[in-house]
This record gives C-alpha cells, sequence and structure tokens, in this order.
C-alpha cells in the first residue's frame, strides 16, 4: 500500500520514515514524498491508475496549499482518501478540510500514536 506525504518542511521526510519503518521493511507501506501541492498532483498523475491509496499534507504551503490540493485530487482522483495536518487547530481550516473530503484532520506536533492506528486500518482493509 503507498501512501503520499506532502509537506514543504523537508525534515518531515525523515520523521514519517522513523516512524514507518517496521511497515515498510515488512513490505506493508511504501511511502512516497512530494514538498509541494504541485509536486504531489505530477506524482499521482504519473500513475494511472495511481498506485497512492491515502495522502497526508500540510495545509499551509507555499503556492498551492493543502486545502487546493485537497480539492484537486478530490476532483481528479475520488478514490484517494486524503487527511490533513496542521501546525495551527484552527476551527477554519477543519470545516473547509472536512467540507472538502478530508478523511481527517491531525495537528502538529502530530500524534503518531493515532497517525499510526489510521495507517494500520488502511493496511488491515488494503490487504483483505
Amino acid at each position: 500500500m503507498k501512501i503520499l506525504i506532502v509537506d514543504d518542511e523537508r525534515d518531515v521526510e525523515m520523521l514519517f520514515r522513523q516512524k514507518f519503518r517496521k511497515e515498510v521493511k515488512s513490505g506493508l507501506l511504501e511511502l512516497a514524498f512530494a514538498f509541494s501541492g504541485e509536486e504531489a498532483l505530477k506524482i499521482l498523475d504519473s500513475e494511472h491508475p495511481p498506485k497512492v491509496v491515502y495522502v497526508f499534507s500540510d495545509i499551509n504551503m507555499p503556492g498551492m496549499n493543502g486545502l487546493e490540493l485537497l480539492n484537486n485530487i478530490k476532483n481528479q482522483f475520488p478514490e484517494i482518501q486524503v487527511s490533513m495536518i496542521s501546525a495551527y487547530g484552527d476551527t477554519q481550516n477543519y470545516e473547509k478540510a472536512m467540507e472538502s473530503g478530508a478523511k481527517e484532520f491531525f495537528t502538529k506536533p502530530i500524534d503518531f500514536i493515532t497517525l499510526k492506528a489510521e495507517v494500520n486500518k488502511l493496511i488491515e482493509k488494503h490487504n483483505s
């Protein structure tokens, strides 16, 4: 199962690789990373159908923000689930994200226990 993490902060890649090392090593999970909304859409558009089943995207990014990315993904790839990540637990972004079809909304620092539970549910569903 392949997930895509989208964040303009590059240190997020190391964090996700560390937190999901076991799942990646055992072949249950493949991680892909994009550092902008535009790059994320290029990755999703490069495979037909995309192998990515889940996207975790930061909201606050230069260029295309996470909410715009969410709308683009939902329009082009409605089967892909998207969760948003924000440094601010503000209700305005939360409501916009949920109205636009986000599955979950995480605030930074990311609670990896909750996030891993979410990903493990997806892995189980994907493998059944």
